[in-house]
């Protein structure tokens, strides 16, 4: 067996450094992603804990006596228990608006990719245009909109306008396009389907990884809508629970004590979400890499 000439090898050499040296460099930026993006979760954990005392006389990350079962207990027994009234009101706006805006999402990309119509791209133009408009900047018409309803302060001033969903539309149609082979539909007409049991029984399955990406996105846009609910609503049993632990934020200087239960409220807020992408983490991944290969 042939050695390579001794000159090919200080080459080598150096690409192998060039090499361990960029991955050495990405690792680093990604390590410090990590822990910029996870301190402010590590502090609330750890925050969670403490009583009232331990929270300003001990170091943001030190310890001090483990009260976050005594703290869980008094956020969710506090006035009642209406912050379990909140998280059940920010599920309803989140699970049930997520679904239905998925849904349509999922519809209208369909049909903006498969059919044609008069008008279609133009159409489809408007709703990327719909992409481009800052979602608090919509906050005012729809609360004026509403107002004219008679829907604020009702559970439909957050779920209608959370229907709509431009950037949705546009995803769907990436995922249909890459999902959903045209010859399928062709195959299903020739058996007799109609087009609504083509969607429910064909094409709803394939597009299975895209409804669950929209739907994570949905949810998540959906439990951090605090502005939408500030403007909304004005009874404290319709709140949400990021507005809910607001307005307990807001009383800290006249209750100190609400201090604790609202560092313990903001970590049980965390929770929902984290179990959301960790379940539905396969679908989510598989659907962001819709079209990506052909």
């Amino acid at each position: 067996m042939s050695t390579p000439p001794a000159s090919r090898r200080p080459a080598g050499n150096r690409r192998g450094r060039d090499a361990r040296a960029s991955k050495a460099a990405v690792n680093t930026v990604l390590a410090v992603l990590a822990l910029y993006t996870l301190m402010p979760v590590s502090w609330l954990l750890i925050a969670s804990t403490k009583n009232r005392r331990d929270l300003f006389g001990t170091d943001g990350f030190g310890f001090g006596d483990f009260n976050l079962f005594s703290n869980i207990h008094a956020v969710l027994t506090h006035d009642d228990g209406i912050y379990g009234r909140w998280l059940l009101n920010t599920l309803l706006y989140a699970v049930v608006g997520s679904a239905l805006s998925s849904l349509i999402s999922v519809a209208a990309g369909y049909a903006f990719d498969k059919y044609g119509f008069a008008g279609k791209e133009k159409l489809f133009g408007v709703v990327l245009a719909g992409v481009l408009v800052p979602g608090a900047v919509l906050t005012l018409p729809m609360y004026l909109l509403a107002s004219k309803a008679g829907i604020t302060n009702t559970y439909w001033a957050l779920l209608i306008p959370s229907l709509v969903n431009p950037f949705g539309v546009y995803l769907a149609r990436v995922f249909s396009e890459g999902y959903v082979p045209y010859e399928v539909i062709e195959a299903a007409r020739v058996d007799g389907a109609g087009e609504l049991r083509t969607f429910r029984s064909i094409v709803l399955p394939m597009l299975a990884p895209g409804f669950t990406t929209l739907f994570l996105f949905s949810f998540t846009a959906s439990w951090n809508n605090f502005y939408g609910a500030l403007v909304m609503l004005n009874d404290k049993n319709l709140y949400p629970v990021n507005l809910g632990l607001y307005m307990w934020n807001v009383s800290i200087t006249e209750s100190p004590e609400m201090y604790a239960l609202a560092i313990t409220g903001s970590l049980i807020a965390v929770v929902p979400l984290v179990i959301a992408f960790l379940a539905l983490q396969r679908f989510w991944r598989s659907g962001l890499t819709a079209g990506a290969v052909k």
